[in-house]
C-alpha cells in the first residue's frame, strides 16, 4: 500500500520522478504550442501512481507540484537542437556570435543555452544565477534561442549527466551539444568525455587562438574516425554518432575572463 509522506521541494525523488516522463507527458502553458518559447510543464493524469520497483510511492503528489513549476522549453518530435552549456558569467557578444553561426552552418532547429549552477573544472563559484540568467536573456535576444537553467533543475553537474537527463525528457528530439575550439582542447578533462562523444553529435566552432590545441588535442585525435567535414557540417545533427564536426568561423574575441577583469561584471 502507498505510504504517505512529505517530501521537500529540493529532494531527488521529485526530480526521479520528473525525469521518468517523456516530453509527450508534457503540457505547454502558451498560447500557440508552436510559439517561439512557450512555457512546458509534464502533464500527470488525474490519478497517476508512480512504482518504485514493486512498491507504490506516495511522493508523487510532491513530485507532480514540483515537476509543475518547472518551465522547460518546448520542442516538436524531430527538430534539431543545439545545446551550449556554460556559467555565462556574463553571457556576451561572443556567445551571441557562435550561436548565429551555428544555427546557420549545422542548420539547426533551435539552440539552447545551458546556463549552469556552476563550472566543476572552475574554482571559484559565478554569479547567482538569477543575474546570468537575465544578463544571458539580454544579451541573446533571438526567436529561436532558449535561456534555459535545466541543469539546476534536473539537478545534474556534469554534462553527461545533463546530456542524458535531457534525452529522456525529450526522446523524439535530435540534439548537438555545442562548444568553442578552447573546449575541445582540455575536453578529455570532463567527466565521461568520451561517452559525450559517442552519444551525442558534436559541434566544435573556433575560438580566437584555439584552432591549433583543439585539433591536436586527445578528444581529436581520438575521435579521428568521426569527425565530419566542415562541408557537411549541416548534416552534423541527423548523423550517426560518435560523429564531430569542427568549423571556421569570422572570430570574436568577446570573453567573460575580460569583461569581469575590467569591472564590466561583478559576481555579488
Amino acid at each position: 500500500p502507498a505510504t504517505k509522506f512529505q517530501h521537500n521541494i529540493n529532494d531527488t525523488a521529485p526530480q526521479r520522478a520528473l525525469l521518468a516522463l517523456p516530453f509527450s507527458h508534457w503540457r505547454c502553458r502558451g498560447r500557440n504550442r508552436d510559439a517561439a518559447s512557450p512555457s512546458c510543464s509534464p502533464q500527470f493524469p488525474r490519478r497517476t501512481t508512480f512504482r518504485t520497483s514493486q512498491t507504490l510511492t506516495a511522493s508523487a503528489h510532491t513530485a507532480m507540484q514540483c515537476a509543475m513549476r518547472c518551465e522547460l522549453p518546448y520542442a516538436r518530435s524531430g527538430q534539431v537542437i543545439g545545446l551550449l552549456g556554460g556559467s555565462f558569467d556574463p553571457a556576451h557578444e561572443g556567445h551571441v556570435h557562435i550561436t548565429k553561426m551555428a544555427l546557420k552552418r549545422f542548420n539547426l532547429d533551435r539552440v539552447w543555452w545551458l546556463v549552469s549552477p556552476g563550472n566543476p573544472l572552475k574554482a571559484q563559484g559565478p554569479a547567482e544565477m538569477g543575474k546570468r540568467m537575465a544578463r544571458a536573456r539580454q544579451v541573446m535576444d533571438h526567436p529561436r534561442v532558449d535561456v534555459t537553467d535545466i541543469e539546476a533543475r534536473t539537478g545534474t553537474r556534469y554534462t553527461a549527466a545533463t546530456l542524458q537527463a535531457i534525452r529522456k525528457l525529450y526522446p523524439d528530439v535530435h540534439f548537438v551539444w555545442l562548444m568553442g575550439a578552447d573546449n575541445l582542447a582540455q575536453f578529455h578533462l570532463w567527466q565521461d568525455w568520451r561517452s559525450i562523444m559517442q552519444t551525442t553529435p558534436v559541434g566544435v566552432i573556433a575560438r580566437p587562438g584555439t584552432r591549433g590545441a583543439a585539433r591536436n588535442s586527445m578528444a581529436a585525435q581520438s575521435f579521428a574516425h568521426a569527425k565530419l567535414p566542415s562541408r557537411a557540417s549541416r548534416l552534423l545533427g541527423r548523423s550517426e554518432t560518435p560523429c564531430w564536426c569542427f568549423i571556421n568561423v569570422p572570430m570574436s574575441d568577446a570573453s567573460s575572463t575580460e569583461i569581469r577583469a575590467q569591472g564590466g561584471w561583478t559576481r555579488d
